[in-house]
């Protein structure tokens, strides 16, 4: 037999399992979807028992797939900021989980605003007030489903992201790391820990809390599970955009890596540096490993993979997410079409819940062909905002950009990413490095392997992109980018 550490990376639309071996060599995976609901414009939830099914349902493809190997850990990474309630002694949610990109707080937010707390907030957590986060979600949840309020200040439910809730279900351990702890609102980064100050701010009691582990530390071990046996050690956790810094290798300050899923995200590590941004982005703790934190500065774009997504189920353009590049590429230009993303909201640098996507520049002649060219054309654009943000705050430019996710794939957009960045984007062999990362961090849980050396050691390119569009064109894809997102 042969061991393997398994990393359950829990997205947005699906869960992926991954099997590593010790040569850092991906030996199977398996990807199983579910159900996005919208119950009204703005709301966005999952339902757990879906959640649940579909990581039984990829363990097992990547186990039947895997025969002869044995599983020694487990690693666990997530979909952020999407959070929940369930009862500490039945393990039930109280509620479908309200999902990142849900926007039924953003009046809450906006009063927390008008009352003069967004600095202070920021100073303790790095972050923004937007409904983006968990805190007001948390809020949302205890007051709109009956009785949940007293139940939670009596200990007997649990909140926590997919990660805890994960946790609970696979070795019964009521835990979260400081990565997913920082996208929470409720949690002080500086200090590490949870803040009692911002727990009465959005109204959370601190009885239904997770404690904070550390990213690589054994919680617990599997239990009652018909897809896993009894006591594998779960021995790493990260949220997924911290999981794919690490999975990149990012382990010096200043290196940075774009995962292009439902979402883009941008990172950059910063070191011992908790850095506070003044251009709108996040400070968020990348990861702590015995004790020692490192801090990374980020910037989200709310839709990156569902303006795809949106082509294909939305308007009916393209039959699959991957016909769009041969599509796009039929047509030598967008023909002065531009897309701006803001399918649900703007995201950093922005901040603007209210912004709405929009097309600018259609004529008689715009096919939809332009349309797809348009759409991977306003993803690149809205991380070049990100990035441009990032070089002020730290404060040197970019050398290189490592790219990941879904859409990494994609010549055409990897290639016009770096043209409208002027920053070369290297691609990795291994495009699942969210899962990667929670394997690596399991992985070091267990001593599976000695140091982030190993990993570091084993990082491979696929692909360089380097920038070839001439200063003047880029400059006119900036200029008429600023006017569009001006617009919406």
């Amino acid at each position: 037999m042969s061991d393997v550490v398994l990393a359950i990376d829990q997205g947005t639309t699906g869960t992926t399992a991954l099997l590593l071996d010790r040569d850092v060599r991906v030996v199977a995976a398996h990807n199983v979807e579910f159900v996005n609901h919208y119950p009204q414009p703005g709301h966005v939830e999952h339902d757990p028992a879906d959640i649940w099914h579909s990581v039984e349902q990829a363990v097992r493809g990547a186990l039947a797939r895997a025969p002869g190997h044995r599983v020694i850990a487990v690693g666990i990474t997530n979909q952020r900021e999407t959070s929940l309630f369930w009862h500490r002694d039945t393990g039930a949610p109280i509620h479908r989980a309200l999902v990142w990109q849900d926007r039924r707080t953003a009046d809450r937010c906006q009063a927390l605003k008008d009352a003069g707390h967004e600095a202070r907030v920021r100073e303790l957590t790095g972050l923004v007030l937007d409904p983006y986060f968990s805190g007001t979600k948390a809020g949302w949840l205890l007051d709109h489903v009956p009785g949940a309020r007293a139940a939670a200040a009596r200990g007997d439910l649990c909140f926590g992201t997919i990660d805890a809730w994960l946790a609970w279900r696979l070795c019964g351990a009521h835990a979260t790391d400081p990565s997913n702890a920082s996208r929470t609102l409720l949690f002080d980064i500086h200090r590490l820990q949870w803040s009692d100050e911002l727990l009465d701010l959005l109204g959370v009691p601190a009885a239904c809390l997770p404690r904070i582990c550390d990213n690589a530390e054994v919680l617990g071990t599997t239990r009652g599970l018909s897809f896993l046996p009894d006591g594998i050690p779960v021995a790493g956790m990260a949220g997924d955009q911290q999981s794919a810094l690490f999975g990149q290798a990012c382990f010096q300050p200043g290196s940075a890596k774009c995962t292009y899923g439902t979402g883009a995200f941008v990172l950059m590590n910063t070191g011992e540096r908790a850095d506070v941004s003044e251009n709108g982005l996040l400070t968020t703790v990348g990861w702590r490993l015995g004790g020692k934190v490192t801090y990374a500065l980020e910037g989200s774009a709310f839709i990156a993979g569902a303006a795809v997504q949106w082509l294909r189920d939305g308007l009916g353009i393209i039959g699959s997410a991957a016909e769009i590049e041969a599509l796009a590429m039929s047509v030598p230009d967008s023909g002065g079409v531009v897309f701006v993303p803001a399918l649900a909201g703007l995201g950093a640098p922005h901040w603007r819940p209210d912004a709405r996507g929009l097309l600018m520049g259609l004529t008689r002649g715009t096919t939809r062909a332009h349309l797809a060219r348009a759409v991977l054309e306003g993803v690149a654009l809205q991380i070049g905002d990100i990035l441009r943000a990032m070089e002020q705050d730290a404060g040197t430019p970019l050398a290189e950009l490592k790219v990941d996710g879904g859409a990494a794939k994609n010549d055409l957009l990897m290639q016009f990413q770096a043209d409208v960045l002027g920053v070369r984007c290297v691609r990795p062999t291994v495009l699942e490095t969210t899962a990667l990362g929670a394997a690596f961090l399991a992985g070091l849980g267990v001593g599976f392997w000695g140091s982030p050396a190993a990993i570091s050691a084993a990082w491979v390119q696929d692909r360089a992109f380097q920038p070839a569009m001439d200063p003047g064109t880029r400059q006119g894809f900036l200029d008429r980018w600023a006017t569009a997102v001006a617009r919406a």
